[in-house]
């Protein structure tokens, strides 16, 4: 992660969440789930000993040997269900984890590299892994407490608690099983992820603050000082807009995001203009930005599109041949398209509480998007009618869609679609075929 940390932006509407580097590092292990998982079990197991004992005390201060002898016997009976989870316990760890590796290969293979973030950072599985991991420590410190004597005078503990927290963390896994296994089906088909991409993809937009009214970007006037990066090379995934506003504000500048969230950044890359005056301080400008080694859906408008294209492109590939899977992803892009159509773009202008612009973040403009989303899919059409039709519907209902000064890039896809099928088809009817719009594709 690099050594610039981030801050929450405030939206309108609602408030984004802060994305600390922390935070995503820990979303994005596997580590850290687990061992809390066995931190707490351990924690619980302590408590859960304790009044094992206080049971035991009471019972030997009351004289009630009798109900005492009778525990003891359900101990030594539970003791074997303990001992037979402990040795299960492990087979089943090995079995969830052997599932994830098969799924996550399956998915970068079939898919795209980018969307085995989705299994890595799948809540069911980390809760799943977590929960058998912590059932298996607490069989072995459970079969710790049993007392060999079985004299109800002289016994210390009879773990009766114990051995029922046992059976419940034992039933809370084999439910998350059920889960976790119906979860990975899920994400193993293609339908589901791209609508796990798209909805990702929603929340972006949701969470990105509205440009100023009137489209105003600029009146900063000249750049007076640069700020550059000085932290590892890395993406850019994360921008502190709050913070960079009240530093702004404090030093009496307007400051304008050089890179846009996504852009690859390397040392001594100009990260911030400054207009109006002196480059705020380094310390003041720490955890405001976060770069690390791959792209997250914070903030980052495209990244969603940029994903489709590429489940699009592996679809289309030789060595997948998978048509059917293209369109599926061109559906997806459409509907993101369609709906930032009528939404400015380019740049978003954040204001103090004063309204005095302080920040100007570059966002993709529309352009950008049209041409990330259709470009390499339009380029692998040919020869595929399927996608060809479908890119063609996709084209024609932005067109409805789209204000007049949108439309010039839909155009320009349509008709070089056109001019590509044209070229590579040879047959009249084929030529036919392939260039009628179909939201199906071919159905």
């Amino acid at each position: 992660m690099s050594d610039w940390m981030v801050t929450g932006s405030p939206h309108p509407r609602r408030r984004a969440r802060a994305l600390s580097p922390l935070r995503e590092h820990l979303r994005d292990t596997f580590w850290f789930a687990p061992t809390t998982a066995m931190v707490g079990v351990f924690v619980v197991w302590l408590v859960a000993q304790e009044l094992d004992a206080a049971l035991v005390r009471s019972l030997q201060d009351d004289g009630d040997f009798d109900l005492l002898a009778e525990l003891l016997r359900f101990a030594a009976d539970a003791k074997t269900v303990v001992t037979a989870v402990s040795s299960a316990m492990m087979t089943f760890i090995g079995v969830v984890f052997s599932i994830s590796l098969v799924a996550v290969q399956m998915a970068s293979g079939q898919f795209s590299p980018r969307v085995v973030r989705l299994f890595v950072r799948s809540r069911t599985t980390k809760a799943t892994f977590a929960v058998f991991l912590a059932t298996f420590v607490l069989t072995l410190l459970v079969l710790t407490s049993y007392d060999s004597t079985p004299d109800p005078r002289a016994a210390t503990s009879v773990p009766l608690v114990q051995s029922v927290l046992t059976l419940l963390m034992v039933a809370l896994s084999l439910l998350l099983f059920v889960l976790y296994v119906n979860v990975t089906l899920r994400l193993m088909r293609i339908g589901h992820v791209i609508a796990r991409i798209a909805a990702e993809s929603f929340r972006a937009a949701a969470l990105m603050p509205a440009p100023a009214e009137g489209g105003e970007t600029d009146g900063s006037g000249p750049v007076t000082a640069w700020v550059v990066h000085e932290g590892r090379a890395g993406v850019l995934r994360d921008v502190g807009i709050a913070r960079l506003v009240r530093v702004a504000r404090g030093h009496g500048v307007v400051l304008r995001l050089v890179p846009r969230i996504g852009d690859f950044l390397v040392p001594g890359t100009p990260v911030l203009a400054v207009h109006g005056g002196a480059a705020p301080p380094r310390r003041a400008l720490r955890y405001t930005l976060s770069v690390g080694v791959e792209r997250t859906f914070h903030q980052d408008l495209a990244f969603g599109l940029r994903q489709l294209s590429d489940i699009g492109l592996r679809a289309l590939s030789p060595a997948v041949n998978d048509p059917t899977t293209a369109v599926q992803a061109l559906d997806r892009v459409v509907q993101i398209l369609a709906a930032l159509s009528r939404r400015p773009l380019d740049a978003v202008v954040h204001r103090d509480r004063r309204g005095a612009a302080r920040l100007v973040q570059p966002v993709p403009g529309w352009t950008e998007l049209v041409d990330l989303g259709f470009a390499e899919v339009r380029g692998c059409a040919v020869g595929a009618p399927q996608v060809s039709r479908r890119l063609l519907a996709g084209l024609d209902d932005l067109l409805l869609l789209a204000p007049p000064e949108r439309r010039e890039p839909l155009l320009r896809h349509r008709e070089l679609l056109r001019q590509a099928v044209e070229r590579g088809t040879p047959a009249p009817a084929d030529r036919s075929f392939a260039l009628l719009p179909d939201r199906q594709g071919i159905g």
